[in-house]
């Protein structure tokens, strides 16, 4: 679910959104009700608990290992494919819901296969846990030519989007897509066995209705996305992630998997099935509305859905009295904000961007999960589960009902969308005019932006450039998200500056403009738009992720020596003679380091905080230059201190725990409940604060055993937590100052430590935090820009004046001393800003190798 403040709705109807809490109304002994609490965000200003994922899990993300049964070449429908059952698992947390546990959907697809010749089924991957991923296709058969001629119609629509839409065979004989996506969040159960029933209703129907709409359209259930979290009663998948802020930076197999769903299918309507909301909140959303859609097909189309699945919802004839069951609500109408749309992280926002012209997440009603499931009878969870799985059919069915009655128009205005990306076309604002029908447009709700011509990204490599794997890692995150990108075969000019040989350029004249925006733009400052953001506001590719991005506003790219690329060029290299040299400023990098002194290399930190390896041990080095697309330079520098394998003990958020493992960094998570269980503090050489960890909390012999660690090895805190042993352990002299602990995005900063050197200018913040009193000991290796240090998102002052942008503004966000460094940025949010993580490395090696941080180099 998503957790929305209530605010006054726009005048055009009044419908009030209620959160309604166990109790709150009358059902004998216990009451229906929308969780109160809320959305398990990563990092310490919403969730403060420490990450526990395996390593395991972190391994089969990394390695993206996928079990796929798509064919490579197109076969007709129905595909059939019988799966082996799996184990049965009593301590399913379905179970005690009535609902379908995991290990009974392989039997249940293997049954309704069975039932005709409409239902196929596919495996597209495994979750983090292990756990097979099942896509259901619902549709008419076809055979193979049938089925090449939709695929070949499919790439018609995008990319040639002006000839799609003057084809007579597209209005006439393709099958408009549609994708069902269920249990993202793995305690929000029930859009599964809604989908499982809809599923069998439509293999078997006789009607002319059902005969109609699966001669016309494809129907894609992705009937769980997070097995992991359905399985264990968790939102989160087994590396601890919420796959629905995860679409951005795509770090997990599940996101990957929905991902190559919308690039294959290309859906045009799309449900997300969640709760809890009561009564069911159905989108569109309120502003901000993300300023790189075609907002105004996609505000038509989704609205106009929207309106049949409230009235499908209220039919069913739950009431507030009798079931506890509030009327459904639509965003758009009924709020002023709240429940925006504004960033691509969530499943609908996200399949805006591949053509998807009506999206919606649906939360519905009553809650079943967190102190609920604990605490209720199971009479009632079962009663609450099958009203919440009729009411996910119900929003199902009306779809379906949607998509038969307007299977042209839809078609027509996912084709309008990339002929105006294709062409470079203006956006159309939303108004009365543009969006007939939709009531209560206003001003509020006009989001559009300016597209360059083009971005320029420079191959790196050069001292005045970013790193190279950082440029390659950059590309082929594009290229996965379906982004065109080529490649200058020489030197080339354009709009008067003279661009290298190698650089890659994004033309935004391409079907999917909108997403190559969203992911390289600065984005904008929105705190003056709304008074808060549900979620992230601000998460610039271009700026996070180390590469050098330039904008290109003007100019002709005609007779420009472009290629197309399938991925980025290779970056590997190792020169043949001499010592070698390994910058720290990418990922890639440090975990190149890591892998060498895993196997014992002995490798030495650089005057400049690079890693020098020995000419003794190229063989190794050309193995992790292939093994992690990093370049190696010949170096004469001698001297510096011997580096090591570091163990570090880690009290962080399930992102950071993420991206330390990425790093190849050995990590053993800790708490305060694994301290207090007696830690063994002997395998261990550094600690990292963020999550989980309360000074206060750890028994005395905890605090003697920590304190007595920290006197011999390194403390690097990150945020509130970890400035709070910083005090508590009474470590670096500093006053650490809060911020709106609301505010998040892209900010300016300026770099002038060594543990900084050569990061970006700009960092990631949520809750921001700064530094200041500080003792003489104590080094600024980070500070926010002067001025307004916010490029992106939104960051408000409190209401005292305190807390916002200008009273961080010049103030130290990453300090150290002695052994501690302490970040008040987010480094590591979430697997994403993949420029900055070498700075929490360089952290890690200084405190553990050195007495002092004015000693590292």
């Amino acid at each position: 679910m998503r957790t929305t403040r209530t605010v006054p709705a726009r005048p055009v109807l009044i419908v009030t959104l209620t959160l309604a809490t166990a109790g709150s109304l009358l059902l004998g002994p216990d009451a229906a009700g929308a969780d109160p609490k809320p959305v398990t965000r990563e990092g310490a200003a919403v969730d403060d608990r420490a990450a526990e994922a395996p390593a395991s899990a972190a391994r089969r993300a990394l390695a993206a290992v996928e079990e796929t049964s798509t064919p490579t070449t197109i076969r007709g429908y129905p595909r059939r494919r019988i799966l082996s059952p799996d184990p049965e698992n009593p301590g399913d947390k379905s179970l005690k819901l009535g609902l379908t546990p995991y290990h009974a959907i392989a039997p249940k697809l293997n049954a309704l296969q069975r039932l005709g010749d409409r239902v196929s089924v596919e495996v597209t991957g495994r979750s983090a846990g292990g756990h097979r991923l099942y896509l259901v296709t619902v549709t008419a058969p076809e055979t193979a030519r049938q089925a090449r001629a939709q695929e070949r119609m499919r790439e018609l629509i995008e990319n040639a989007p002006a000839t799609a839409a003057k084809s007579p065979e597209i209005k006439r004989d393709y099958k408009t897509p549609v994708f069902v996506n269920n249990n993202i969040h793995g305690n929000e159960w029930e859009g599964t066995d809604a989908s499982l029933k809809i599923v069998e209703q439509l293999a078997t129907a006789k009607d002319a209705r059902t005969r109609d709409l699966l001669a016309h359209s494809r129907l894609y259930f992705n009937i769980t996305a997070n097995p992991d979290g359905r399985i264990a009663g968790t939102r989160a998948n087994a590396n601890g992630f919420d796959l629905n802020r995860d679409f951005v930076t795509a770090s997990q197999p599940e996101t990957r998997v929905m991902r190559q769903i919308e690039l294959d299918k290309q859906p045009a309507v799309l449900l997300d099935l969640h709760g809890y909301v009561n009564g069911t909140l159905i989108e569109p959303t309120t502003p901000p509305h993300g300023e790189n859609y075609e907002y105004d097909l996609f505000l038509k189309n989704s609205y106009a859905n929207a309106l049949g699945m409230e009235s499908a919802v209220n039919a069913l004839g739950y009431t507030p009295a009798r079931d506890g069951v509030e009327p459904a609500q639509i965003p758009f109408r009924d709020q002023e904000e709240g429940w925006d749309d504004w960033p691509p992280i969530f499943t609908p926002q996200y399949a805006a961007f591949h053509g998807t012209v009506a999206a919606h997440t649906v939360e519905i009603p009553l809650a079943v999960n967190n102190e609920e499931y604990d605490e209720l009878p199971v009479a009632e969870l079962r009663r609450r589960s099958a009203v919440n799985t009729a009411v996910a059919g119900a929003a199902i069915r009306a779809t379906l009902n949607h998509v038969r009655e307007h299977r042209t128009s839809l078609v027509a205005d996912q084709i309008e969308v990339f002929r105006r990306g294709a062409a470079g076309a203006p956006q159309v604002p939303v108004s009365p005019e543009t969006v007939p029908g939709v009531p209560g447009i206003g001003p509020e709700d006009v989001y559009t932006t300016t597209f360059p011509r083009a971005y320029v990204i420079p191959p790196g490599g050069s001292r005045t450039q970013r790193s190279a794997p950082a440029a390659a890692r950059l590309v082929d995150h594009l290229l996965a998200n379906d982004v065109r990108v080529t490649r200058a075969a020489r030197p080339f000019r354009l709009a008067g500056r003279t661009y290298p040989e190698g650089s890659y350029v994004v033309d935004l004249h391409q079907p999917k403009r909108g997403m190559a925006n969203v992911l390289l733009a600065d984005g904008r400052d929105i705190s003056g738009k709304v008074s808060v953001m549900y979620d992230i506001s601000g998460w610039s590719l271009g700026r996070l992720w180390g590469a050098t991005v330039e904008q290109v506003t003007s100019g002709s790219l005609r007779g420009a020596p472009l290629r197309p690329v399938t991925e980025a060029t290779p970056v590997a290299h190792v020169p043949a003679h001499g010592d070698l040299r390994l910058r720290l400023t990418d990922p890639r990098e440090i975990a190149a380091l890591n892998s060498l002194l895993r196997q014992g290399v002995p490798v030495r930190r650089g005057p400049d905080g690079s890693a020098i390896v020995p000419a003794s041990a190229r063989r190794e080095a050309v193995a992790a230059a292939r093994a992690h697309d990093v370049s190696f330079a010949a170096t004469r520098l001698t001297g510096g201190t011997p580096l090591r394998r570091l163990r570090v003990a880690a009290a962080v958020s399930p992102g950071e725990l993420f991206a330390l493992r990425e790093m190849d960094f050995e990590v053993t998570p800790v708490s305060t409940a694994v301290l207090n269980a007696g830690f063994d503090w002997s395998g261990t050489d550094v600690l990292f604060v963020s999550a989980g960890l309360d000074h206060a909390a750890l028994t005395a012999p905890a605090r003697r055993a920590l304190a007595a660690f920290l006197d011999d090895h390194g403390l690097v805190g990150r945020g509130a937590t970890g400035a709070a042993l910083n005090a508590a352990a009474d470590r670096l002299a500093v006053r650490p100052v809060e911020g709106n602990t609301d505010a998040n995005g892209v900010v300016r900063t300026q770099n002038t430590g060594r543990l900084t050197h050569d990061a970006p200018a700009h960092a990631f913040v949520y809750a921001p935090l700064w530094f200041t009193d500080l003792g003489p000991a104590v080094r600024v290796e980070q500070s926010y820009a002067i001025g307004n240090p916010l490029v992106s998102g939104h960051w408000r002052p409190l209401r005292d004046g305190t807390g916002g942008p200008a009273a961080a503004a010049g103030q130290a966000s990453v300090v150290s001393g002695g052994r501690t460094v302490l970040f008040g940025t987010e480094p590591l949010f979430r697997d994403h800003p993949k420029g900055e993580f070498p700075q929490v490395a360089r952290a890690l090696f200084t405190v553990a190798h050195s007495g002092s941080v004015e000693e590292s180099g």
